[in-house]
């Protein structure tokens, strides 16, 4: 059942645990991550921290992956002007958000530790950091991709987490393109979480005017719909570089959102409707589909002779694009269950990505598809 969190209920099952939280020690917060979302995030925590002191700790530390700018270390360059220049320039970080460049060193002695980095780099950093973080520590992940852990099946990244950490895991996800929401733009999140008890401190630590947030208990359906919403991202991608227009997009955004909820009800039934029309769902989708790095990339990709890897690494300063990689494991695990011919949006991206498919046979993938019979 989805926690409504402004409500009167929500405010009187808590009440008690309010009071908890007053009376413990301020909570210690890490960002495991510093690109522009990551950056863009820690401007809000950052901001929160200071208004909440009974709640959190007033240090957050950010892990930074020391790197050279203009001839100087990156992480000397966020703690002396405060200030991502490569990732998230012109726009300030608070002064109580520190750069540190070792991620266990970042973590210890973290309550809450946010995930924020390309996940196919969980794994490794998750494996960094086991045995280093305290056993009661709780993390979020911001993070939009499926697992790269060899698996039978799909793994989720917050279940990579957990796994590796033996910690409790959430997950936020949403219609927030980092550049806006550093622009403190009004926009809306989803916090997906398993146990309740952690719904209350999660919303006070990221709930701002702007970024306002709602929990729910779809853990699994709100993970899903931020990894696979940027499969369909590419095909608006692919769309655009063509040169269809909106009524095009529109069709693409619909087919994906119904392959969306067929593969999350295939792979975690019981996921209630509702949490696909959240910021999660339909909005993150909408959002992507016309603002979002797959997209663009994918667009670009369609109006080049480049590869989707040059291209790639031309338009994103360092960072990626989750969609082609998101793609390629699901198509896999599509292929083992025998189910590609009810995905054929999620699996012509694939094709077209890996170069088998020509762009513009994506809307043959369409006409065809099982919504029309």
């Amino acid at each position: 059942m989805a926690i409504c969190v402004n409500n009167r209920n929500y405010k009187k099952y808590y009440s008690g645990f309010n009071s908890t939280i007053l009376n413990m020690a301020p909570k210690k917060v890490a960002i495991v991550g510093s690109g522009n979302w990551g950056s863009a995030i820690a401007r809000i925590v950052g901001s929160t921290a200071k208004e909440n002191p009974d709640t959190f700790d007033q240090t957050i530390n950010m892990w930074v992956f020391e790197e050279m700018v203009d001839g100087k270390k990156l992480s000397e360059v966020i703690n002396t002007t405060h200030e991502n220049i490569k990732y998230l320039p012109g726009k300030k970080l608070p002064e109580n958000v520190v750069a540190v460049t070792d991620v266990a060193e970042t973590c210890k002695d973290a309550d809450i530790l946010i995930f924020v980095i390309p996940h196919q780099f969980v794994t490794k950093v998750s494996n960094d950091l086991k045995g280093k973080v305290k056993k009661d520590a709780v993390a979020i992940s911001l993070i939009k991709g499926l697992s790269t852990a060899k698996c039978d099946g799909i793994k989720l990244v917050s279940s990579e987490i957990k796994e590796i950490l033996e910690i409790e895991v959430a997950v936020l996800m949403g219609a927030n393109l980092a550049p806006e929401v550093a622009n403190d733009n009004y926009c809306e999140a989803t916090i997906g979480i398993r146990n309740q008890k952690h719904g209350e401190v999660l919303k006070t630590l990221f709930h701002t005017d702007n970024f306002r947030i709602n929990v729910v208990q779809d853990i699994e359906a709100v993970e899903l719909c931020g990894a696979l919403k940027n499969i369909v991202a590419c095909a608006a991608g692919f769309s655009d570089g063509l040169g269809y227009g909106d009524n095009t997009k529109a069709a693409i955004i619909r087919l994906g959102m119904m392959e969306i909820i067929r593969f999350v009800n295939q792979y975690y039934p019981g996921a209630h409707l509702s949490t696909f029309f959240e910021s999660c769902g339909l909005a993150d989708l909408v959002t992507t589909c016309y603002g979002g790095r797959n997209r663009r990339v994918c667009e670009a990709y369609v109006k080049s002779n480049k590869s989707l890897a040059e291209v790639e690494k031309e338009l994103l300063n360092g960072q990626s694009a989750q969609g082609p990689l998101t793609a390629e494991e699901v198509v896999e695990l599509l292929k083992k269950s025998d189910s590609g011919s009810s995905y054929p949006l999620f699996v012509a991206v694939d094709r077209i990505c890996k170069g088998e498919l020509q762009p513009k046979d994506l809307i043959d993938c369409l006409r065809n598809h099982p919504e029309h019979e």
